[in-house]
């Protein structure tokens, strides 16, 4: 067992399901707020919809290892998308204890850009094979 790809599957795992529970709470809950947010950044209403690109599918690929660089790529644009739309205010803040504000999004952001670089590994529905693999 590689230790390299084993590592790549516990990185695809975990970023990939953490990421698919925040999803799946926009499945259940809607993303109303998200469509008034984008309208309120002058973008069309359609473009939240892409939030379930980003935390429903592209984590489902992940986990899988199936276009697993591809996902994590749409998965990382999705949470820049995020930090820039609805975070912005929060770039340079942090709380009273000295964390950064926005950590949990900034670890989801390099997690899926690591995912993006590195690839699934033979642990994967896709193994090793092709670019976006």
């Amino acid at each position: 067992m590689s230790r390299d790809d084993l590592g790549k599957l516990i990185l695809r795992a975990g970023v990939g399901l953490l990421l698919l529970l925040h999803g799946i709470a926009k499945i259940r809950y809607g993303i109303g707020g998200i469509e008034k947010l984008v309208l309120a950044n002058n973008l069309p209403s359609v473009v939240a919809w892409g939030v379930y690109l980003g935390e429903v599918l592209a984590p489902i690929m992940m986990i899988l290892g199936y276009y697993a660089r591809a996902a994590g790529l749409v998965a990382a644009l999705n949470m820049l998308i995020a930090l820039l739309l609805a975070h912005s205010s929060q770039l340079t803040s942090f709380t009273g204890q000295g964390i950064w504000s926005l950590e949990l999004q900034g670890l989801f952001l390099i997690g899926c850009l690591t995912v993006g670089l590195i690839g699934a590994g033979k642990y994967s529905v896709g193994g090793n094979g092709g670019p976006w693999n």
